[in-house]
């Protein structure tokens, strides 16, 4: 879980590096690695066997996602940028859903009460609120820039 993720917010962050987007991504990579890290003990303690070429095909395909048609071989784009920023939302809002699960569907909540579920989908609200303004100005600024129109 959130291997994919976690390497996005990474390169994202890089490429962002000096910038307001570029601190808010780091929170948001460091969050995430952490979230990584509490899967892992979470699936060990539960007995669950990690898929070490799950893991990898995820590192794989992070690494082809760089590969996109963005109109630019070797730079970094306005496209590249607001698709990083609509996968990293998507993927904060379903570990937000995956910790709601394993707390109250799954039980894991009782069964692992050392593991503050409440804090992990609360970070996971706050990462998305940390990108929510980059998002919406970078699909904005993108699309409008494309499309030849003006900005509101």
């Amino acid at each position: 879980m959130g291997v994919l993720w976690r390497e996005m917010a990474r390169r994202a962050q890089r490429a962002n590096r000096d910038t307001a987007l570029g601190e808010a991504l780091a929170g948001v990579a460091s969050g995430i690695a952490e979230d990584v890290d509490t899967f892992r003990l979470i699936m060990h303690r539960v007995g669950a066997r990690p898929n070490p070429v799950k893991t990898g095909l995820a590192v794989v395909a992070e690494r082809l996602g760089r590969l996109k048609l963005n109109g630019r071989l070797t730079s970094y784009s306005p496209l590249s940028r607001f698709v990083e920023l609509e996968f990293l939302a998507m993927g904060i809002e379903g570990k937000k859903q995956m910790w709601t699960t394993l707390r109250d569907l799954a039980g894991l909540g009782e069964r692992l009460p050392d593991i503050d579920f409440d804090h992990l989908i609360e970070r996971a609200e706050q990462q998305r609120a940390a990108l929510e303004p980059f998002r919406v100005r970078t699909g904005t600024d993108t699309f409008a820039t494309r499309m030849g129109a003006s900005r509101p």
